[in-house]
Order: C-alpha cells, then sequence, then structure tokens
C-alpha cells in the first residue's frame, strides 16, 4: 500500500454554529488520504469474467469549511477500485477542480457554501453564481476519460479513469462555451454525448450535442419563460427530452447574490422533446402534474410514443417548500430537504396526438438509477436503484433490481449499520447488452466496524447477496454518483 497524504481534514462544525452537522460526522465524515493499495482481502471470490473499474463520486471537503456546511459544498472526491483477472486495486483522489488548487495555495477554505451568502467567494460558474464548482457529483465515461460534473452547472473534468490524475476541466478540444449539468447522457452506440446547460439570467436554458470526434457539433436556446432547476435529461435513438419542472429559483434572492429555491405548484410539470440535432423553435412540450424529479432512468421509442422512466419525487411541497415543521433552523431545513421521497414514474408523450399519460410504477422509496450503460436511449427490460432508508439523512440501506418484462422486482438489504453507494451495472465479459448477464457493484460502509468495502452482486441474483466482498484499506464517505467502466474501454487494453 502507497499513500499521499494530504493536510487532514477537519470536520468540526464552523465556530459559533450551535448544531452539530450529520454531513460532516459519522459516515459522512471526509477522509483526509489518497492511498493506493492492491492485494486487497475477498470474502468470496471476484469473478474472473468482471473486469473493468469502478468509480464513486462524492463531496469531501478537504478544509474546515466557512459557515453552515452543506452535504454538496464539499470538495469531490472520487474512490475507485480497479478489478483485473480476479485481483482488485484501491485508488482514492480528490478532483484538481480551479477551487480546489486555490484553497490548497491558500491552506484554509476559501468559499463559503450554498447555505451562507456568496458574495465573498474568489469565483463561481460561467453565469455568475459565485458559489463553489467542485466537480463532486456525477461521473461519465466518455472518450477514454471519465468526466466529474457538478450538481449545479459547472466545468466538467476531465479524469483518468485508472490513475484518477485530473487533466483539466474538459473543454471538448475549445468548443464549449458555458458550463455543463450534472448528469450528461452518452450513447454508445453513436459516441455522442448529450447535455444542457441552465442559469439564473436569459438564456435559461441550452442544450447541445459533443460529436463522436470530441466537439460540440449542436447547441440552441431553449425558451423558458423563467429560470429553473433541471437536474437530469433523457435521450431516445431520434430525440432528446428536457425538463421544465416547478422547482424555481427565487428571483429576489438571486437578485441579492442568494441561490434560493422555491417549489411553485400552480405551474405544471413540463417535458421539451426535440430532434437530436433539433433547435429551439422545434421543440414540443408536454403538460403533466407538478413535480420534481432529480434522475432519469431511460427513455426509449415505441410506435408514436417516447416512453419516459424517472424517479418522481412524491411529495415536492414538503421537501422542496415547505420542509419539516421541526425545521426551524437553516441546518434543519437542509437536512429535511435531503430527504429524499421518490418513486419509479413512466411518462408517455404521443407524438401524433400530443397526449401525455403518466403512471406510477411501483410506492417504493428508489432513486439513483442505472440501465446497462450499452441501451441508454434504447428500451431496456432492466433497471436498478437504490433503496432509500428512513432515516433522518439521506443513506441507501438496500439494491432494487427492476424486470420491465416480468414486471418483476427483485430486493436485497445491505443490514443494520451498513449504507450503500449507487451501484451500475457491470456486464460480464462479452454478455450481450441488457441481458441482466452481469453483475451490481458498490461501496458499502459498516458504520460499526468503522470501515469499507466492495460488495459485487449476481445481477441476476440479487436477492441472494454478494458473492464477493472487497475490503478497502480506509473508510469511504458517503456520496453521490457512480460508474462502472469496462475493461475493453479502457485503454490500451484494460490494464495500465
Amino acid at each position: 500500500m502507497t499513500s499521499t497524504s494530504e493536510q487532514p481534514v477537519l470536520v468540526a462544525a464552523a465556530a459559533g454554529e450551535p448544531e452539530v452537522n450529520p454531513y460532516l460526522l459519522g459516515v459522512y465524515a471526509p477522509v483526509g488520504e489518497e492511498l493506493d493499495a492492491s492485494e486487497l482481502e475477498v470474502i468470496g471470490k471476484i469473478p474472473a469474467d468482471l473486469n473493468g473499474v469502478y468509480l464513486r463520486n462524492g463531496p469531501n471537503p478537504r478544509f474546515a469549511p466557512e459557515g453552515r456546511y452543506h452535504w454538496f459544498d464539499g470538495d469531490g472526491m472520487i474512490h475507485a477500485v480497479h478489478l483485473e483477472n480476479g485481483k482488485a486495486r484501491y485508488r482514492n483522489r480528490w478532483i484538481r477542480t480551479k477551487a480546489f488548487e486555490a484553497e490548497s495555495e491558500a491552506g484554509k477554505a476559501l468559499w463559503k457554501g450554498v447555505m451562507e451568502s456568496p458574495k465573498s467567494n474568489p469565483f463561481g460558474n460561467s453565469h455568475g453564481l459565485n458559489v463553489k464548482d467542485s466537480a463532486n457529483t456525477d461521473l461519465i465515461f466518455h472518450r477514454g476519460k471519465v468526466l466529474s460534473t457538478w450538481y449545479m452547472c459547472g466545468e466538467p473534468y476531465a479524469v483518468d479513469p485508472l490513475s484518477l490524475e485530473t487533466l483539466g476541466a474538459e473543454d471538448f478540444l475549445g468548443t464549449l462555451v458555458g458550463d455543463m449539468m450534472a448528469h450528461p447522457k452518452v450513447d454508445e452506440r453513436t459516441g455522442e454525448m448529450f447535455w444542457f446547460d441552465y442559469g439564473p439570467r436569459p438564456p435559461y436554458l441550452r442544450y447541445g450535442v459533443i460529436s463522436a470526434d470530441g466537439r460540440v457539433a449542436s447547441t440552441t436556446e431553449i425558451e423558458l419563460p423563467g429560470p429553473r432547476l433541471p437536474h437530469d435529461m433523457a435521450i431516445t435513438e431520434n430525440y432528446a427530452i428536457l425538463m421544465d419542472l416547478p422547482l424555481v429559483q427565487d428571483r429576489e434572492a438571486a437578485r441579492n447574490g442568494r441561490h434560493k429555491l422555491v417549489f411553485d405548484r400552480s405551474l405544471p410539470s413540463r417535458f421539451g422533446v426535440l430532434p437530436r440535432y433539433g433547435n429551439g423553435s422545434q421543440i414540443r412540450w408536454f403538460e403533466a402534474s407538478p413535480c420534481y424529479i432529480y434522475h432519469v432512468v431511460n427513455a426509449w421509442e415505441q410506435g408514436e410514443e417516447i416512453v419516459l422512466d424517472v424517479c418522481r419525487v412524491q411529495r415536492p411541497h414538503d421537501q422542496l417548500a415547505a420542509p419539516a415543521a421541526d425545521a426551524r433552523t437553516p441546518l434543519a431545513k437542509m437536512l429535511s430537504y435531503l430527504r429524499l421521497d421518490a418513486s419509479p414514474h413512466r411518462y408517455r408523450f404521443n407524438l401524433r396526438t400530443g397526449q401525455c399519460l403518466e403512471d406510477q410504477l411501483d410506492d417504493d422509496n428508489t432513486e439513483f438509477p442505472s440501465v446497462d450503460s450499452r441501451v441508454v436511449g434504447g428500451r431496456n427490460r432492466f433497471s436498478y436503484a437504490v433503496h432509500i432508508s428512513p432515516d433522518s439523512t439521506l443513506k441507501f440501506d438496500g439494491l432494487v433490481c427492476y424486470d420491465n418484462r416480468a414486471g418483476a422486482k427483485t430486493e436485497y438489504r445491505f443490514g443494520p449499520g451498513r449504507w450503500g453507494s449507487e451501484a451500475p451495472f457491470a456486464p460480464r465479459d462479452g454478455a450481450a447488452a441488457d441481458s441482466a448477464d452481469g453483475y451490481l457493484v458498490t461501496f458499502v460502509q459498516d458504520e460499526r466496524e468503522g470501515r469499507s468495502e466492495l460488495d459485487i452482486f449476481d445481477a441476476a441474483d440479487l436477492a441472494a447477496g454478494p458473492v464477493a466482498r472487497v475490503l478497502l484499506p480506509q473508510r469511504v464517505p458517503l456520496g453521490f454518483h457512480a460508474t462502472w467502466v469496462r475493461a475493453d474501454q479502457l485503454e490500451p487494453s484494460g490494464s495500465r
């Protein structure tokens, strides 16, 4: 094992804050070392036909935060396990964003988080929103690199999928003007990537396509009635689907340089469908009941309809506009806001009649969905998600597999005091797409034992529990999104 030790993270609450922030403690507490470790202990046996790398992003503040800390504020850190020929190697690295480098040079935090006024912050994103772009949210593999993105629009940072070296802010050969949202979509069949960019001033939404050669091939402005907070999008074989949801930026707060969200239940949810390379004048809007959507499962074309599966927040008026009755302080409001209450939901947009139909697919609280990355934009049989714990903070207490063809659901719970991460599908070497012939891979943190592990599940027999548990050399704090990069996607042949 080798270790690259940086200045240890201080996790104490900011001076003068009377409340203990749980997102700085326990299973969320940041780690202060960057490690490389091989020859990891394995309980069970790593499948020989599972080769690639699992990477998970999340907030990990390097320095004690200035003011009240929000979980979304922490510096992005990637934890990764590379599986090759039945062996496992672990590595973790901070993402060297511009803000991270500035604070490293200063030796202290320079930015205040989203719960504080950002007026004194050094700089922000391209829209003038003066909050810290920490690239701590999602990870997307495209053209040999992993792109690390931010939950509000920021610069996508390119990272080597094995060394985890930050290669710098990705501008796509100098063709990207502005920022990119957290969840762009990659069509592995064409090599294209689809994205949008939003902000507090017109144009409120821009949509674009990165071609297979790595350049911005198309951009267009999408007219909206005001600033919005879209988080995700979808693609099909011929179309892109964008969202205009009634979670809006408070204009008075924005004028004063603050970031504040308001859920306007008088507005419908709108879904915009346009050709992949279309322009804003070609978009068709479909209206549905008011809601909020963090994450898309997938979308596809079926006859004259587009089918969109999402995780729909069931009570956004409770979570986003009127937090729990006991949420009287800013910290308590944040804790209430982070309690997810979402379930699988399906929309059908009829391109001939303009009709929108919607249907709840399951009433369970599941989120952070994924499908086999090779079928994004095409009809999928299987999808996977984490199960949300009823705990007072956001924790994943299990995994769920949905079989669309059979209408079946399979579940697994990690057990008391054990919490997981997003679990992308990792196909068995040479397996057909969307066949469940592969594995689910996830980090699990055991708060009782204070340790973490990588758990590997047979996707076709999730309920049987992990086929292998790889014990990790340090605790992996709970975090956000993950991805699986197959060995055939790695250069030159899956090993470095």
